[in-house]
C-alpha cells in the first residue's frame, strides 16, 4: 500500500504533515530540522499544499503562532530542535494547557553549551515534563507514520493534546531510506479533519489561557494529568487502527526476544536498530540478550514494559541523555525503574548513558553493557552500590 519514496527522516516528517493536509505551518530553521519546514514551503509554494506558512522570528513564535491557528480550529504543524525546543518551552507548557491538538516534529539534537547540533536526547527529554504526548521513532518511515498517527490521537475528543514526534538528529533525519508514503486521501481516511476541541468564534466568545487564581489553577493540572492518562486508550485504539488502514503494525512498546532473555536492553530512537542487531549476534554464542524499544513517552507505558522486564534477570536502560545531578541518571531509567518499584520487582535495573553529542554508539558498547549486566544476575537492587555508568566516554 502507498509508493515506496526513498527520503530522509526529515523529508518523512514533512510529507507526513501534506498529507495530513495541515492549514498553518509555522517555521525557524534550526539544524537538524531544517529540512522539515523547507520542504513544507517547497509544498506550499509548488501549489501541492494548500496552508498558511509563517516565517516566524524566533521557535517562541513558533509555537505561538500555531498555538494562535489551533484555537480557531486549524489543524497545525511546526518543528524544532535542541535550543529551539528550549525556547519553546513556555509555550509547551501553555498548549498542553489549553488541550491544543498541536503536532511537533522533533530532530533530536544536543543542548549547548559548548555548541553541538548532533544527536542525543537531551531536547527531547527536556520536554518529558511539559504535559505532551511523546513519541520517539526509530526510522523514517515511523517518523512519517507516527506524525499521521499523531493528528488521529491529538484531535480525539478524549484527548485534546499536543503530540511531539521525535527522531533522531542526522542518525535518522538526514538519512535516506525507502519509506513508504501516505497520500492525503489516505491520511484522511484514518485521521480526517474534525474539529472537536474548542475554539475562538465571535459567534460564541470564550476565554482561552486567561488568569487561573488559586481556586481554580490546581483542578487545570489535574485535568491534564487525567488527560494525558486516559489518552492511553486512544493511543491503542489509534495504532490499531493504523494496522487496518496501512498494514503497518505499532505498539507502545516493542520486545524483541524479550520471552527468554536474562539481559534486557531498553533503547530509544534509533539505538534500537543496533541493539537488535547486537542480540541476534550473541545468542548466536549462547547470550539470551533481548530489547525492548520504547515508543511512547508520554504517557508512559507501565503496564506495557512491565510485560517484557518482569521476568528478566537484569534490566539495562540505554539512555542518551543525562539528568545531571540526579539520583536518576539517565531520564528513560527513571521511568524504568520506578515502574519496576512499583511492581516489586527485586532484580538489578541498572543505567548506562552513551551515545551524548553524537558519538556513535557501537556494538563493542553494548558488549561492555552487557558484560557488566551478565555480572550482576543474582543480585538485588540493594546489593548494587552504583546504579550507573558512562560507557564510550574517555576517562
Amino acid at each position: 500500500m502507498g509508493k515506496l519514496v526513498p527520503l530522509s527522516g526529515n523529508y518523512a516528517v514533512a510529507y507526513a504533515a501534506k498529507a495530513a493536509d495541515v492549514d498553518v505551518v509555522a517555521a525557524y530553521p534550526i539544524t537538524p530540522q531544517t529540512a522539515v519546514v523547507e520542504k513544507l514551503a517547497e509544498f506550499v509554494a509548488n501549489g501541492e499544499l494548500h496552508a498558511e506558512f509563517l516565517h516566524v522570528e524566533s521557535e517562541h513564535s513558533a509555537l505561538s503562532a500555531v498555538v494562535g491557528a489551533s484555537a480557531t480550529g486549524a489543524r497545525v504543524f511546526t518543528a524544532t530542535s535542541a535550543q529551539g525546543l528550549l525556547l519553546m518551552y513556555e509555550i509547551m507548557h501553555i498548549a498542553s494547557t489549553m488541550r491544543l491538538p498541536i503536532v511537533m516534529g522533533i530532530a533530536t539534537r544536543a543542548i549547548s553549551a559548548p555548541i553541538n547540533i548532533w544527536c542525543d536526547h537531551s531536547d527531547f527529554m527536556a520536554a518529558a515534563d511539559t504535559g505532551w504526548i511523546m513519541f520517539m521513532a526509530v526510522n523514517a518511515q515511523e517518523a512519517h507514520d507516527l506524525v499521521i498517527a499523531a493528528y488521529r490521537i491529538a484531535e480525539d475528543p478524549d484527548v485534546h493534546l499536543p503530540v511531539a514526534v521525535g527522531y533522531d538528529g542526522f542518525i535518522v533525519s538526514h538519512t535516506i531510506e525507502p519509506v513508504n508514503i501516505i497520500e492525503k486521501e489516505e491520511a484522511l481516511r484514518y485521521a480526517p479533519k474534525r474539529v472537536t476541541w474548542f475554539t475562538l468564534n465571535p459567534e460564541k466568545p470564550v476565554t482561552m489561557g486567561s488568569l487561573a487564581s488559586p481556586e481554580w489553577y490546581y483542578e487545570f493540572r489535574v485535568q491534564l494529568q487525567k488527560a494525558l492518562e486516559s489518552s492511553a486508550k486512544v493511543i491503542t485504539t489509534a495504532f490499531r487502527e493504523f494496522k487496518q488502514h496501512f498494514g503497518r503494525e505499532y505498539r507502545e512498546v516493542d520486545g524483541f526476544y524479550t520471552d527468554d532473555a536474562d539481559v534486557i536492553l531498553v533503547t530509544m530512537g534509533s539505538t534500537t536498530g543496533t541493539a537488535i542487531s547486537y542480540a541476534e549476534e550473541v545468542r548466536k554464542a549462547g547470550l539470551k540478550v533481548g530489547v525492548l524499544n520504547v515508543r511512547l513517552f508520554r504517557p508512559f507505558p507501565e503496564r506495557e514494559v512491565l510485560k517484557h522486564i518482569e521476568e528478566a534477570k537484569v534490566v539495562a536502560v540505554i539512555d542518551r541523555a543525562l539528568n545531571p545531578g540526579s539520583s536518576f541518571v539517565g531520564p528513560l531509567y527513571s521511568d524504568i525503574a520506578v515502574t519496576a518499584f512499583k511492581k516489586g520487582l527485586d532484580i538489578p535495573i541498572t543505567n548506562y548513558v552513551t551515545g551524548l553529542g553524537g558519538r556513535a554508539v557501537l556494538k563493542s558498547h553494548l558488549d561492555t553493557i552487557v558484560k557488566h549486566a551478565y555480572g550482576l544476575i543474582g543480585k538485588r537492587m540493594r546489593d548494587i552500590d552504583t546504579h550507573y555508568a558512562f560507557v564510550g566516554v574517555r576517562e
